[in-house]
C-alpha cells in the first residue's frame, strides 16, 4: 500500500513509499482511510523527525477488518478514528477505543476534521468549567481548536474574545458569536478565564487581565517561544490567578469522537476546512498550514491517482 513517509525537508515533509499493509493488533480494527486531516503540530514534527516517524492521527474511512477480540464497528462501518500515529495512509490500524461510527449524513472529509482539534476543544471547555454568563479570552483562536473552542462556548453561553491575527482570520469567529481582535493587548479585560495557546510574549499579557481569583488554561505554545514570567510584576496584575498546564492526551476517545459526531449530526458543531486536496498535495498543503496560510483545517483525500 502507498504511505506518506518524513522526508525531514522543509520544503516537501513528506514522499509516498510502498509499504507492507498494517497488520492489526487484537484490539485494532483495520480502515481503509479515505480522508486525513494533519495538525500544525504535526508540521513541527516534520522538521526534524525522529526514526520511525509514522505521522497521522485524525481519519475517517471504512472498518475492512473488524478487531480480532471482537470489540468495536464490524466491517462496513464508517468510522471516524484518532491513532496514535500511521493514519496518512491507504490503510491504518486504529485501536476500537479510538473509533467513533459515522452516520451516511457525515461525509469523510468533514468527518477527518473532527478529532485532535476536537477532542482538544472538549477536554479544554470541561476544564475551564461552566461558562454560562463569564468572559472568556481565546487566544490563538483561527485554528482548528480556536473554532470548534469558539463554536462550543459561546453556544454554551459564554461572552468570548477571540484574538486572531488578520480581519480575514477571524471572519468566521465573529460569525460564530464571538468578539475578534487582533492582539491580545487589544483584548478589554478583566476575564474569568483565559484559554492561551500561543505561549512567547503573549501569555504574561494575557495573565494580566485575568481578573483575580480567575484561571488561565495553557493548552499550547504555537509562536514556539518559550514563556518568561517576572514574580514582581505580577503583583501589579490579579490577584490569586491560577495557572493551569493542559494537554488534551489520554484513551479512550470514543466517547469523546462520538459526542463530536452527534454535535455535527445535530447541527450544533460546524467544522471550519479551510482546504480539501488529493492526498498527492500532501506536501504543499503542510507547508502551507505550518506557515498559517490555511484558516481552520485542511483534509486530503486518497482517492486519487499517486
Amino acid at each position: 500500500m502507498q504511505r506518506l513517509i518524513p522526508t525531514g525537508e522543509a520544503a516537501r515533509p513528506v514522499a509516498f513509499a510502498q509499504v507492507p499493509q498494517p497488520i492489526p493488533e487484537p484490539g485494532e480494527a483495520l480502515v481503509k482511510v479515505e480522508a486525513f486531516a494533519p495538525n500544525r503540530g504535526e508540521t513541527f514534527l516534520l522538521e526534524r523527525p525522529r526514526p520511525g516517524l509514522l505521522p497521522g492521527k485524525d481519519i475517517a474511512g471504512l472498518v475492512v477488518q473488524a478487531a480480532a477480540d471482537g470489540s468495536g464497528p464490524g466491517i462496513g462501518t464508517r468510522v471516524v478514528g484518532h491513532p496514535a500515529q500511521g493514519g496518512w495512509a491507504e490503510y491504518a490500524a486504529v485501536p476500537t477505543h479510538s473509533l467513533a461510527v459515522l452516520p451516511d449524513g457525515i461525509e469523510s472529509s468533514r468527518a477527518a476534521a473532527l478529532p485532535l482539534a476536537g477532542i482538544t476543544a472538549l477536554r479544554l471547555l470541561r476544564t475551564a468549567g461552566s461558562l454560562a454568563g463569564r468572559r472568556v479570552l481565546l487566544t490563538g483562536a483561527s485554528g482548528g481548536v480556536g473554532h470548534y473552542v469558539t463554536e462550543l462556548a459561546v453556544g454554551a453561553g459564554a461572552e468570548l474574545t477571540a484574538v486572531t491575527a488578520t480581519p480575514v482570520r477571524g471572519e468566521r469567529l465573529v460569525e460564530l458569536g464571538a468578539e475578534v481582535v487582533h492582539g491580545v493587548a487589544a483584548a478589554q479585560g478583566p476575564f474569568d478565564v483565559v484559554l492561551e495557546s500561543t505561549g512567547g510574549p503573549d501569555l504574561p499579557v494575557a495573565l494580566a487581565k485575568v481578573r483575580p481569583g480567575g484561571t488561565l488554561v495553557w493548552f499550547g505554545q504555537a509562536s514556539r517561544t518559550p514563556v518568561t514570567l517576572d514574580f514582581f510584576q505580577l503583583l501589579g496584575g490579579p490577584e490569586r490567578v491560577t495557572i493551569q498546564h493542559f494537554h488534551y492526551a489520554g484513551a479512550p476517545y470514543a466517547p469523546d469522537l462520538a459526542a463530536l459526531v452527534r454535535l455535527v449530526e445535530r447541527d450544533r458543531l460546524h467544522p471550519e476546512i479551510g482546504r480539501i486536496a488529493d492526498w498527492t498535495e500532501t506536501a504543499d498543503v503542510l507547508v502551507d498550514l505550518r506557515e498559517r496560510r490555511i484558516r481552520g483545517k485542511a483534509v486530503l483525500l486518497t482517492g486519487g491517482t499517486r
